[in-house]
């Protein structure tokens, strides 16, 4: 979400300048590259790239196109193909071995479901959504209808299309089964490919404990466009000023403190108060919801004791609740300050939430290293 809610403001912002935009979305990959489906680039018609459909090699020539397609007010689909060393479009030996497809498409701000409108109405609130995106692979001249319907759990946005009905209830599948897919339509006989995307809200990272360790760690959260909640018990050490202004805090004791958050499947807390009173009394509130993520800071030998006195006096945890707890936290990295501390929670999270084990790439075996978010319907 941190890259959508860069385009929208970069937009913006070109809007105010009466600058055209276009946007630069991976809608197809074939192969390995460097940025997987669904990434996103904004371009003005003055250069300003926000955002990244590759590690950078793809950015200048994909500029060229936009300016076209601005132009031209007309979507086209790029093909970048880096298993070809000799093309002296994309550069010589990325080593990337992969087909990339890139619809580019320019922003019509009178219109009124633009693919930024959309954009705007998935990230107005935290909510889970899928973008439906419509290209043509068979004839790449075509016209390419693009970005056209947003589902939410609420409610649907965009323009009336022939396939709608069909796309709402493969959109509503999508949502459900939190899987991003392809499909191909047969639209008057001609094939329609549509890039059906599953997308999740930002990570929600609840800290309870407001010590000095916890800057570096809401820092590093802010640059992935996590948002952090800030809980402590103490009113010198829970004060706004204190840590970067996108995050909240909270004054509040434990037993008053869920009743102030919304947890959903995205949401993780840490324990990092150093007060071994506060943890213990907070701990049994979160292993008795339904979290994803539990961390807490210090040894396992503070995690046993702890475990054990609540369970002296009657607080049993399933393996299943037990299993969401991390602790001692963080991956083993060797970390000892509070920057390499925050390095090794930040990863420890990310790892957890995709499925990972934070295992060195160099040890995966497979052809692709990161395995495809999308499927073919």
């Amino acid at each position: 979400m941190k890259e959508i809610n860069d385009i929208i403001k970069a937009y913006d912002q070109a809007l105010r300048m009466g600058e055209q935009s276009a946007l630069a979305t991976v809608v197809h990959v074939e192969g390995s590259s460097y940025r997987r489906e669904g990434a996103r680039m904004l371009i003005t018609e003055k250069g300003q790239l926000t955002g990244a459909i590759s590690g950078g090699c793809l950015e200048g020539d994909a500029l060229r196109k936009a300016l076209l397609a601005m132009a031209q007010q007309r979507p086209m689909l790029v093909t970048y193909d880096t298993n070809d060393e000799d093309d002296a479009t994309i550069g010589l030996g990325l080593g990337c071995n992969g087909i990339i497809q890139v619809l580019i498409e320019p922003i019509n701000a009178t219109k009124a479901n633009n693919p930024i409108v959309l954009l705007k109405a998935l990230a107005a609130k935290r909510q889970k959504g899928v973008l439906v995106t419509l290209f043509s692979l068979h004839d790449k001249k075509a016209i390419q209808p693009g970005t056209r319907l947003l589902l939410t759990p609420d409610q649907n946005h965009g323009d009336a299309f022939e396939l709608t009905n069909i796309l709402l209830k493969d959109a509503q599948t999508v949502l459900l089964q939190q899987q991003s897919v392809f499909k191909e339509y047969i639209f008057e006989t001609a094939p329609v490919d549509a890039f059906i995307e599953m997308i999740l809200p930002a990570v929600a990272l609840i800290i309870i404990g407001a010590g000095n360790d916890v800057i570096p760690l809401v820092k590093m959260a802010d640059i992935l466009g996590w948002q952090s909640t800030i809980v402590d018990g103490r009113p010198e050490y829970a004060r706004a000023e204190r840590f970067t202004a996108g995050c909240q805090v909270l004054l509040s004791k434990p037993e008053n403190l869920l009743d102030q958050i919304t947890i959903d499947d995205r949401t993780v807390f840490l324990l990092m108060t150093h007060n071994y009173n506060y943890d213990k009394t907070m701990l049994p509130f979160l292993l008795s919801r339904n979290v994803v993520y539990v961390g807490m800071l210090g040894p396992r030998k503070k995690r046993d004791r702890m475990l054990q006195e609540l369970t002296e006096k009657g607080t049993w945890f399933t393996q299943q609740q037990l299993a969401v707890l991390h602790s001692p936290i963080g991956l083993d990295i060797g970390a000892e300050t509070p920057e390499e501390i925050a390095l090794s929670v930040i990863a420890e999270i990310k790892a957890v939430l995709s499925g990972k084990h934070g295992s060195p790439l160099a040890t995966n075996n497979t052809v692709v290293i990161h395995s495809r978010a999308v499927v073919k319907m």
